[in-house]
């Protein structure tokens, strides 16, 4: 995962939005690694999927923006090679049997870019499987976080934007535009129940929607945040548990 500032808290991804490579397992399923084979995790985060896939196969590279999730993935793994990357541009001089990635595209705004980085990293024949946000990822939250900022004055920061949440016809178009053929495309929703039954809609904000808050006095993120609660309770408070309106893109693309 990578955030537009590439500065990440490792420790509380870990704690508390262990999720994210908890749901990441079932994708490494669907890349079905074996031992002949060379992977790039894009986006490894703090590496637990990237340990799993070095089990499976005969070598695996984890690339992430992030220092800190680097940091942590080294600390935790150290038998793997982890390097600081770009998706934009990936920096190898070998190329891999597959790419892999969860829960890091939807981070990319320049997914053009990012799609032409990871056809050219792949060997004749590789694929590319992921998963990320798609079209309607977490509209819910984010509909009432613009709400609160805007009536909290913060016209601007109401309008930020840092995800790029595609339907499945504009990111197949745009892999086939590059000469992949996509043999596997699905979107579906995800209802994604967060770690803190009292903060989890707080601690999911402060993790992953911290740029909507940039210029935010602390008292008013703290009001906000609050207003944002106080509408979403009713939509994803569910049985003393919150949840995140989550719709995930699944590809399997062939180069």
């Amino acid at each position: 995962m990578s955030a537009m500032d590439n500065n990440w808290n490792a420790e509380l991804y870990m704690n508390k939005h262990s999720f994210v490579y908890n749901y990441g397992e079932s994708l490494v399923d669907l890349l079905d690694p074996n031992k002949n084979e060379k992977i790039l995790d894009l986006g490894c985060g703090t590496g637990e999927l990237t340990n799993q896939i070095s089990k499976l196969s005969k070598e695996v590279i984890g690339i992430d923006k992030s220092p800190e999730m680097i940091k942590s993935a080294k600390e935790n793994f150290a038998t793997i090679n982890f390097q600081i990357g770009s998706a934009e541009n990936i920096k190898s001089t070998e190329e891999f049997d597959a790419v892999f990635s969860n829960a890091t595209l939807h981070w990319v705004k320049d997914y053009q870019a990012a799609i032409q980085s990871i056809y050219e990293s792949l060997k004749p024949g590789g694929r590319f499987v992921a998963e990320f946000g798609g079209r309607g990822n977490v509209e819910t939250i984010i509909y009432s976080l613009r709400n609160s900022l805007a009536q909290n004055g913060y016209l601007k920061q109401s309008q930020t934007e840092i995800w790029y949440f595609p339907s499945i016809g504009e990111y197949t178009s745009a892999l086939e535009k590059q000469n992949f053929k996509v043999k596997y495309a699905k979107h579906y929703d995800r209802p994604t129940e967060l770690t803190d039954a009292k903060s989890g809609i707080k601690d999911w904000l402060e993790m992953f929607g911290k740029h909507f808050f940039d210029n935010v006095s602390k008292e008013d993120v703290d009001q906000i945040i609050l207003e944002t609660e106080k509408a979403l309770k009713p939509l994803l408070f569910k049985k003393n548990k919150w949840y995140a309106d989550y719709k995930r893109l699944q590809i399997i693309a062939y180069k």
